[in-house]
């Protein structure tokens, strides 16, 4: 037999039901405009129907059904965009960081222009060119002088400019490493609140969110790849064979992807987190290349695990170090700041974005100073052909080796005093010098046009900067050009998020009215039964009175 009261039960599960559907929908209004905030749906189960299957059932012709319950909240997320979103954000902040640096390596190169080194190059030529046809003229040498001055001052210019922007990158990767770090500890502290939550069969969406938040974040600076499990500890792999991170199963691993040894940066069994730290050949010396990456156990607030940074560059503790940073080849702004501020390779050549066009640049102002130096040595100046003695006076002077010729070239201090130190003349056939004689000065002017060994490369001067520009141009361009792609393909994949994901407040008023009538219909049901039950206890035996 039915009991008097079943209709009531049905109603008051619907109105209970409805109410939490309600709450969902005004949680998700609520949240529209959070960052990172997932919408969420009360997915609805029928209650067991009565009677259940049973030796003592009551002899009735089929079942009743006896209401409404609420299966679960779910999270509206969609796995595989979020890994393709991923991917594509990791590319997007390489090339984003490496457009960044090259961007600013042409801002300080600047050419072509009127004040670039190739201009400045023009002048000091076509000033020893107007010294070659007026070589008694005390003006023209001045005037070498001054070019030849600026031309010195450019090349230390673009080097310690070079420089100066390339130690700011230092502190890109400091703060990148930071972030990581801050990021993963974040991360880690997450999945243990989750731990906390899921044994009690609660899916905990909103910690949920937080975490794909960060992983969000994480993935812009390294490339990850989480791997959830289940809470037998086995990987849970949805109907396609991705990691389904959005069930009541996972905490979630986190591993370093693309790198020649798999890193797990976040252990979901043993509540570990692993933090990267960069060394460089030497950490006080901020132009000092990156040599190798170690990674150590994080605390739970900051740092590693028992060491301070300064501990851990010293300390052989790590979980693992990559001694060969060519082989770090995830990708994220992080790797990209390395790329473009300095790394050492196993062979122990340094290479770097800034690195190689510094060592270019002082390779060029090297060789062509040393011929430069060589031709005017085999000249003769008025103050030696006076003195009738031949000094061998250089026009600049470098330091020691092609290391920081660009940053230390400077005209000769002689030169400086006196423009007559100025070598324009050569001896005649007839071993005889004299200060109308220019010949010199057009050996000093085809410099420009010899054919010199650059640094490996047979070429002019000219020519050899003209490869320098063209390939910074040509990196610049690819940059650009892959953070346009990354970033178009990054909106699609965010768009199509959003289109899942986020919460539309069309959709959520739609639902508000419809929660909103059927609890409205459960009221009334409870009013209609409460009447029904009503006229059985108050109206019924008393006919006969």
């Amino acid at each position: 037999m039915r009991s008097t009261f079943h209709g009531l039960e049905t109603a008051r599960r619907a109105m209970t039901t409805q109410q939490a559907a309600l709450l969902t929908t005004g949680h998700n209004i609520a949240n529209a405009n959070t960052p990172g905030y997932t919408r969420q749906r009360v997915n609805l189960q029928t209650t067991e129907p009565y009677p259940a299957a049973s030796l003592n059932r009551p002899q009735i012709p089929g079942q009743i059904g006896s209401g409404v319950k609420v299966g679960d909240v779910q999270r509206i997320r969609d796995s595989f965009t979020d890994m393709q979103l991923r991917n594509e954000t990791s590319k997007l902040g390489y090339w984003e960081s490496r457009a960044e640096q090259l961007s600013q390596m042409e801002s300080i190169m600047n050419e072509p222009s009127q004040t670039g080194l190739a201009s400045s190059i023009d002048q000091f030529w076509n000033s020893l060119q107007d010294l070659a046809s007026q070589p008694q003229n005390n003006g023209a040498r001045r005037v070498v002088r001054q070019r030849g001055i600026a031309l010195a001052d450019t090349f230390n210019y673009l080097s310690s400019s070079l420089q100066a922007v390339q130690k700011n990158f230092r502190n890109e990767i400091k703060d990148s490493e930071h972030n990581v770090n801050s990021v993963l500890r974040q991360i880690n502290m997450l999945n243990k609140q989750i731990s906390d939550v899921e044994p009690h069969g609660l899916l905990p969406n909103d910690l949920y969110d937080e975490r794909d938040r960060l992983l969000d974040e994480l993935s812009t600076m390294v490339n990850i790849k989480v791997e959830s499990k289940s809470s037998s500890g086995h990987t849970s792999p949805n109907a396609e064979g991705l990691v389904n991170i959005y069930l009541a199963s996972p905490q979630g691993d986190i591993l370093l992807d693309e790198n020649s040894k798999p890193i797990k940066l976040i252990d979901s069994e043993t509540n570990k987190a692993i933090g990267f730290h960069i060394q460089y050949e030497n950490r006080l010396e901020l132009g000092s290349p990156v040599t190798s990456i170690k990674f150590f156990e994080l605390d739970a607030e900051a740092g590693f695990k028992g060491l301070t940074e300064a501990q851990a560059d010293e300390s052989n503790a790590a979980v693992y170090q990559l001694t060969d940073v060519t082989k770090f080849n995830t990708n994220g702004k992080l790797r990209g700041y390395m790329e473009g501020y300095g790394y050492k390779t196993s062979e122990g050549k340094v290479e770097g974005l800034f690195n190689r066009m510094l060592s270019d640049l002082d390779t060029m102002a090297y060789t062509f100073v040393t011929e430069f130096n060589k031709v005017h040595q085999s000249g003769w100046s008025p103050i030696e052909i006076r003195t009738e003695t031949d000094t061998q006076q250089n026009f600049f002077t470098l330091p020691e080796g092609v290391k920081g010729a660009a940053a230390n070239i400077k005209v000769a201090d002689k030169i400086l005093e006196d423009v007559d130190y100025i070598a324009a003349a050569q001896k005649t056939v007839d071993e005889v010098a004299y200060i109308g004689n220019g010949t010199n000065a057009l050996a000093l002017a085809d410099v420009k046009d010899a054919v010199l060994n650059y640094g490996g490369n047979q070429t002019n001067l000219q020519t050899f900067y003209q490869g320098m520009i063209g390939t910074l141009g040509d990196n610049a361009s690819q940059a650009n050009r892959m953070s346009e792609v990354a970033g178009v393909l990054k909106d699609s994949l965010n768009q199509q998020r959003m289109s899942t994901s986020s919460v539309s407040l069309d959709e959520e008023m739609t639902d508000m009215i419809k929660f909103q009538h059927a609890y409205n219909a459960a009221a009334r049901n409870i009013t209609l039964i409460d009447e029904m039950l009503d006229k059985i206890i108050n109206g019924m035996g008393v006919g006969g009175r």
